[in-house]
């Protein structure tokens, strides 16, 4: 079996449309949350989101190419652009061995709800015939494989919100096993617009807070309600004598993923968090963790009542005793709930904690939750060298997937 490591990373996201300026906002704890200015939320119940400010996607793709794509596409090739041209990989690569796992928890729902208006208000005939390729959730990573000439196996992966992880997981397997030699994976979301909100609003899903500080604060008995976010994060998974032979640089090694469904509920966690618990212990024994390794882990966080409470008892049950010495935060406080981009932003924090010795904080936790009883690195970043890190993230449908990164 092969070693895979981490040789680019791409991000655009609520607080910063590039890596560095993503890890300088969540080490200084910015938040990304703001008043909702896509559309005019007045008569919504919810009015704030995590927003991507400034996004120019005429610096990745020329205008025919931008006019043909749902935003949630655009995202996900500025994310990959940036990776690929961290990573050094194009032209270095055959592209029979360089594939993409790349998905979206929802896909081109800004398309699919435009042209449908299209359809009821003005007739057949106004309906795109860029319609379904500009909706349908595998085009990131069709529209990134035709970009970079990426021949080998190219799969979306659509978990809800544990799609980017699952992405980053399938890609790790893919190269481990021998498929490819790099894998260009993560995910892409957009969908804050009135048909996004209100679909998560009525099933009482988003904090309805007008205060931005207080509406995505995990782990806080105060928490109500996750705060939705928009953007990509995109990582160059490369086998480790690939990247040596080249010169690559290296950010970290994948060492171990877990994935496990609840078989539960279609929205709620299991409440006893077996499955939950099982894809962290999965990722963990895969990557040979040793009992004095310290660690990290980026927790899913969504600020929601039930999720906090049950990812904290999986965190228990996977580790024991030891889950009172880790650290735990949730980079959602920061960026809200960014869906099927969530996992591979997070991973990207996972690896820069590990490569820079700071764990980025859990910003507006003020009134911790008794039933959360971890240390969640509440509002300052904390300099500490860690071995080892986990993402994790749980989505509807029951999906769980945990990812384990080291220091190569």
């Amino acid at each position: 079996m092969k070693r895979v490591v981490v040789t680019g990373l791409g991000a655009i996201t609520p607080i910063g449309n590039d890596v560095a300026t993503l890890w300088d906002s969540l080490i200084k704890g910015k938040c990304g949350i703001g008043p909702i200015t896509k559309f005019d939320a007045s008569e919504f119940k919810v009015s704030l989101a995590a927003e991507v400010k400034d996004f120019d996607a005429s610096l990745y793709m020329d205008k025919s190419e931008i006019k043909k794509s749902d935003l949630f596409s655009q995202y996900a090739i500025a994310a990959a652009s940036q990776a690929v041209t961290d990573s050094g990989i194009e032209n270095n690569i055959s592209p029979e061995r360089f594939g993409v796992y790349f998905g979206s928890g929802i896909g081109g729902i800004a398309t699919f709800s435009s042209e449908v208006e299209k359809l009821l208000t003005k007739g057949n005939r106004k309906v795109s015939p860029h319609f379904i390729p500009m909706m349908i959730s595998n085009m990131a990573a069709g529209n990134i494989a035709i970009k970079f000439n990426a021949q080998g196996p190219c799969l979306p992966v659509v978990t809800a919100c544990a799609t980017g992880t699952n992405s980053i997981g399938e890609a790790f397997r893919a190269i481990k096993f021998g498929y490819a030699d790099a894998i260009i994976t993560g995910g892409s979301e957009a969908s804050i617009l009135p048909a996004g909100v209100v679909g998560f609003d009525n099933m009482l899903a988003l904090n309805t807070s007008d205060n931005p500080k207080e509406a995505s604060i995990p782990f806080d008995k105060r928490r109500s309600g996750f705060v939705m976010g928009e953007g990509a994060g995109a990582l160059i998974l490369e086998e480790y004598e690939h990247a040596v032979r080249r010169g690559a640089k290296i950010y970290a090694e994948i060492k171990g993923y877990g994935c496990t469904c609840d078989a539960h509920h279609i929205t709620a966690p299991n409440p006893e968090a077996i499955g939950a618990s099982k894809a962290i212990l999965g990722a963990i024994i895969e990557a040979n963790m040793q009992d004095e390794e310290s660690i990290y882990i980026n927790a899913h966080g969504t600020s929601t009542p039930l999720n906090d409470v049950s990812e904290t008892k999986a965190i228990k049950k996977a580790l024991g005793d030891k889950a009172y010495k880790v650290l735990v935060s949730s980079t959602k406080s920061m960026t809200g709930h960014m869906l099927g981009a969530a996992g591979a932003v997070e991973a990207i924090a996972s690896i820069l904690a590990i490569k820079e010795g700071v764990i980025p904080p859990t910003i507006g936790l003020v009134e911790q939750d008794p039933e959360c009883d971890l240390d969640y690195v509440a509002n300052n970043a904390r300099e500490k060298d860690v071995a080892l890190a986990l993402s994790i993230s749980l989505g509807f449908g029951g999906h769980n997937a945990c990812l384990a990164f080291t220091r190569i």
